[in-house]
């Protein structure tokens, strides 16, 4: 049986542009599930983006002064006891953060402060297991099937593979199977959805004929974004598959 730390942890929250404008839901289910465990939560309403939408369509110089930001609006404690870690429910943002911005900022004056930053940020499931110790959220429960789509940012840029995994087969109720291509990117990739429309849809569609066929109720990942564009290719089909984010699961079956 794991236990938390002596003291709470403090995390600030950083919530993604695609939670705060289309699924607020699952930014208030993250902090139900940290405050479940015992954290103390603080959420810095100045916090905007983590700039990939600009570094990734190639906007190097807009995207360092988004970053500087979020350098700021993340920065540490000036008491180092109040030491506070960084935690989104987006392995993107997450990625972005771990890696593009040490490009962003090498040989500057702010690379020590990235650096800083860098190392207490943290994707949710994986602050839950390999920063607090956690293998199940208590009380946890959601009846049915899931099959798990590994997210590239997750997978390739911050090796989260088996943390979600372990945290949603503790869910009372909640049966695995794997489908076939887990690490295969949805098509999603922002703006790669619009300048190339008809490979992203078939990528989609594949991803989504992977997860239907193995008759699971619920395709959960660890970021809306992958979650928003495979949902829209399922609504369009009327297909019989729910689309969760894992904060979402995570908050389900208990007040």
């Amino acid at each position: 049986m794991t236990t938390l730390p002596v003291a709470s942890p403090q995390v600030d929250i950083f919530i993604p542009c695609f939670v705060d404008q289309l699924y607020p839901h699952t930014a208030l289910h993250m902090v139900k599930v940290l405050e479940k465990v015992g954290c103390q939560v603080h959420y810095n309403p100045a916090q905007t983006c983590c700039g990939q939408p600009a570094y990734n369509a190639g906007y190097k110089a807009e995207s360092r002064d988004i970053a500087a930001k979020f350098l700021t609006d993340f920065a540490a404690p000036a008491d180092p006891r109040a030491s506070r870690y960084v935690v989104s429910p987006s392995a993107s943002c997450v990625g972005m953060v771990r890696n593009a911005y040490s490009h962003l900022f090498e040989g500057s004056s702010d690379a020590a402060r990235c650096q800083g930053v860098q190392e207490r940020t943290y994707e949710l499931t994986e602050f839950l297991t390999d920063v607090l110790g956690l293998g199940a959220i208590p009380g946890a429960a959601l009846t049915g099937r899931y099959t798990y789509h590994d997210s590239c940012s997750a997978l390739r840029e911050c090796g989260i593979r088996e943390a979600p995994r372990r945290l949603l087969d503790a869910v009372a109720g909640l049966e695995r199977v794997e489908m076939a291509e887990t690490s295969t990117c949805c098509g999603f990739g922002g703006t790669f959805a619009v300048k190339f429309e008809a490979i992203s849809v078939a990528m989609a569609q594949q991803k989504v004929e992977h997860a239907l066929a193995t008759g699971a109720d619920y395709l959960i990942s660890t970021d809306v974004s992958c979650l928003m564009h495979l949902e829209a290719y399922i609504r369009r089909e009327k297909l019989p598959l729910k689309t969760l984010h894992i904060a979402d699961v995570l908050a389900s079956g208990w007040e």
